[in-house]
């Protein structure tokens, strides 16, 4: 089984120790199970190819579904996205941090597993202040689809992720349990007006009020 660390970040020593541990992990291509705004998900280097391919291998997954990928900061989103349109800017200013996951060109250097070949990269910076902190001690973006085999239920506490993947993680950061809800709402903002291609936590009538124009959303 996998090993589980539960964080405590009330113990800077050992918290650094933990992150130490993590970053060393992911940097040798290694998959960690961490909790997210919702439920666990599954981290890997984004820039790590053999590390994503894994990702791919752990969750039985499709190639051809897209990996979204949780940032620390807004820096890092312009290391990822080509260009942030007028409603992508809008969206980061009013409801990110939180549960939004935009849709950006990607920039050509990423691995195009991460996009499925479609050109576009899925980013979101989380509202789930843990996390957060996790990810700007780790220093650099990291996939986040569930932590779960494919089309299976969605892990809320590190011992969920541990029945359901067994061995088949490196290392399971216990973080608590996960929050639960809705998933992100996933907003495609390549497009003028947007597109809702998945609408979760956050409305499509939030999502109108912030960006000031009506979007489309999938049939």
């Amino acid at each position: 089984m996998a090993e589980i660390i539960k964080i405590d970040q009330n113990d800077p020593v050992r918290f650094r120790t933990q992150i130490v541990k993590i970053k060393r992990i992911l940097n040798l291509g290694g998959i960690i199970a961490f909790p997210t705004d919702t439920f666990y998900g599954l981290g890997a280097n984004a820039f790590n190819n053999r590390a994503v391919n894994r990702i791919y291998e752990i969750k039985e997954r499709s190639e051809d579904k897209p990996l979204l990928l949780l940032v620390s900061s807004l820096h890092q989103v312009e290391n990822l996205a080509l260009e942030t349109s007028p409603a992508a800017q809008a969206i980061i200013k009013k409801l990110w941090p939180g549960p939004v996951t935009l849709l950006f060109t990607s920039r050509p250097h990423l691995l195009p597993q991460l996009t499925a070949s479609t050109g576009k990269i899925g980013i979101r910076l989380p509202g789930n202040a843990f996390t957060r902190n996790l990810l700007a001690e780790i220093g650099y973006p990291v996939t986040a689809t569930s932590a779960n085999i494919s089309g299976g239920e969605n892990a809320a506490t590190a011992e969920e992720v541990e029945t359901a993947l067994g061995s088949r993680v490196d290392l399971i950061v216990d973080g608590g349990p996960a929050p639960g809800g809705k998933e992100s709402t996933v907003l495609d903002v390549t497009l003028s007006p947007p597109l809702i291609v998945r609408e979760g936590a956050v409305s499509k009538e939030e999502i109108e009020a912030v960006i000031e124009m009506p979007c489309i959303s999938v049939p």
